[in-house]
């Protein structure tokens, strides 16, 4: 008997998310990730610190390196547009080990930097009303993944009334310090190191080099751009111009008070012992000094909602590429049917940092942030090394001009910054390393027919 034909059965499409975001909602969602306000008055004060009148010129040579490292995002993320982001386009360039690691990598960070940061609300609303830290800390994340869970224009709506609030702030801080200079601009220039006691040394390019990751964190967020890859409109064009507005807008945001704070700080002693705080309360009063602390208040909120959102997109990506259990990827690509959102991965990859601003001092890890922003930006780079290979010259892409320039820059600067960098913090982020790559060996590699890492059309 003659059996009838039967169609094989076509696989199950992957789960994906809306294109809502036109360019404008995405660099307003992907400044406040950057967060220039909250960066500046909570990571700033450590340049000043280290550097003294050379923060300006430690913060430049960040904005440029921090250049060639978006060069590296905009091309990448336009070759492999995906809400994994680093993960995503690493795997794509050099396979599934190095993308699994840049995942471990990128994932520690996305745990441990919104706590990190929500910690710092306590401080800023002590004008107002007394409240712990770590229960100040702990709401803010709870708070932020209520929001996250929302639609992302809804999303982009808050967030850029937020960004509005921070940036005034940051503008309240410029205008002062210029309004009151006490010295030149040759302090720019020819910069020295304060001891905090009345005496200085100069400022060298060991001085810079031992600051430069610092500085680039004070700018990283711009690669939230390729989180949201899946999510606007055009991604080939708009995922590049996203990625430099944003860090364009937040370079502004962030140097220019800076340069006025070094300008107009009545003693350059102040750069190691003061905070912006202090500084606006002597230029403007109290009242002033109020609204301002408000104001960063507001911006530590904007920047850990973007933080989570954009986490929770990342373990949506990873679970729909296959990299956990059936079950467990099954739970972490489920999406909101009225919001559109990945809502368990969101929940999954916020709820823990509730935790750990309640009960944990995190605030030790801040060092080891910064080397790991530095390893993963080490591996886009040698990533976007492989985008002009024959597999990948005739794709449509944006392609950054200078090539192979921007990438070596990268390696070359950070190759040596990292050389800089505390020991414990550098043996940390190696037994992320270590952790991640066994997870590989005994799970991911003997499934390596499975297919893993999901292609996302541009329509």
């Amino acid at each position: 008997m003659i059996q009838p034909h039967v169609a094989p059965t076509a696989a199950p499409a992957s789960p994906s998310l809306a294109r809502m975001l036109g360019l404008f909602g995405a660099v307003l969602l992907t400044l406040s990730c950057i967060t220039p306000a909250s960066s500046l008055f909570i990571i700033v004060p450590e340049v000043l610190a280290g550097q003294g009148s050379g923060a300006v010129l430690t913060l430049l040579a960040g904005v440029v390196v921090s250049a060639a490292v978006g060069c590296c995002y905009a091309e990448l993320g336009t070759l492999k547009p995906s809400s994994g982001g680093e993960y995503a386009m690493v795997t794509a360039m050099l396979g599934r080990l190095s993308g699994w690691l840049t995942f471990g990598l990128s994932i520690s960070l996305l745990i441990v930097i919104p706590p990190i940061i929500a910690l710092g609300t306590a401080d800023y609303l002590s004008d107002l009303f007394s409240v712990d830290r770590a229960v100040a800390g702990a709401v803010v994340m709870l708070a932020a993944a209520a929001f996250a869970v929302l639609d992302i224009r809804s999303n982009a709506l808050i967030t850029g009334i937020f960004l509005a609030i921070e940036v005034v702030a940051a503008g309240v801080v410029a205008v002062l310090g210029l309004a009151n200079t006490r010295r030149g601009v040759d302090v720019l220039v020819s910069p020295v190191l304060p001891d905090g006691h009345g005496g200085t040394s100069p400022f060298g390019v060991a001085a810079l080099m031992a600051g430069l990751t610092v500085a680039m964190f004070v700018v990283n967020g711009f690669g939230t751009a390729t989180y949201l890859a899946e999510e606007i409109k055009e991604p080939r064009r708009n995922i590049a111009r996203t990625v430099f507005w944003s860090l364009g807008l937040a370079a502004v945001v962030i140097i220019v008070p800076v340069t006025a704070t070094v300008l107009g700080v009545g003693s350059l002693d102040d750069l190691v012992n003061g905070s912006f705080s202090d500084y606006v309360r002597a230029w403007g009063g109290d009242g002033v000094a109020t609204a301002v602390d408000l104001g960063i208040a507001i911006a530590i909120f904007n920047a850990v909602l973007v933080m989570v959102l954009q986490n929770g997109r990342v373990v949506f990506a990873s679970a729909r590429d296959r990299a956990w259990p059936a079950p467990v990827s099954g739970l972490l690509t489920r999406i909101h049917p009225r919001w559109g959102s990945p809502y368990v991965a969101t929940l999954v990859i916020a709820l823990p940092g509730v935790v750990m601003a309640a009960l944990l001092d995190i605030e030790q890890l801040l060092g080891l942030t910064s080397v790991i922003v530095t390893v993963v930006s080490l591996l886009l780079a040698a990533a976007a090394l492989r985008s002009r290979t024959a597999e990948h010259r005739r794709e449509r892409a944006w392609r950054m001009p200078l090539w192979p320039v921007p990438p070596l820059v990268v390696i070359g600067a950070l190759g040596y910054a990292l050389f800089e960098q505390d020991l414990g913090d550098l043996l940390i982020a190696a037994g992320i390393v270590v952790l991640f790559a066994a997870y590989y060996v005994l799970y991911l590699r003997p499934r390596r027919a499975t297919h893993w890492l999901v292609t996302v059309p541009e329509d």
